[in-house]
């Protein structure tokens, strides 16, 4: 195993949202991610043609618009996405993501392995876990 010698975040996932606008705003309100950079089309300023959000504890997010026929990533599902990501706060996080609307699909718990944490759905359909587990 190699020790990071970087802050720089190496593995962005991306994801496919119906409402690119909409789910950047949903993540920032429930998840207390950062919008860091959206970009749309010109001649359609419904359609995000990339978009970066930040993690606060590290890492970020790419995302932008589907149901578009012009490339393979315009034609990608929105809802298949099911991420994990370490939070120190998983009590204050499940609070706001609930004030917030998104759908509880695990409650918080501890885990055996030493984690606490949960699972919510956003309003696409996409499965976010949220814990104290940062990995071996």
């Amino acid at each position: 195993m190699t020790t990071p010698t970087s802050t720089t975040t190496h593995v962005w996932p991306c994801l496919a949202f119906r409402d690119a606008r909409a789910m950047a705003t949903f993540l920032t309100d429930a998840f207390g991610f950062e919008l860091t950079a959206l970009y749309a089309r010109e001649d359609d300023p419904s359609v995000v043609e990339h978009a970066e959000m930040r993690w606060p504890a590290g890492g970020g997010i790419m995302f932008g618009s589907t149901g578009r026929n012009d490339s393979e990533f315009g034609q990608r599902p929105a809802g298949a996405a099911s991420l994990y990501l370490v939070c120190d706060d998983p009590d204050a996080l499940y609070a706001r993501a609930e004030k917030a609307g998104a759908r509880i699909v695990r409650e918080m718990r501890d885990e055996d392995y030493g984690s606490r944490g949960f699972s919510a759905a956003d309003p696409e359909g996409n499965l976010w876990s949220f814990g104290t587990y940062a990995g071996e």
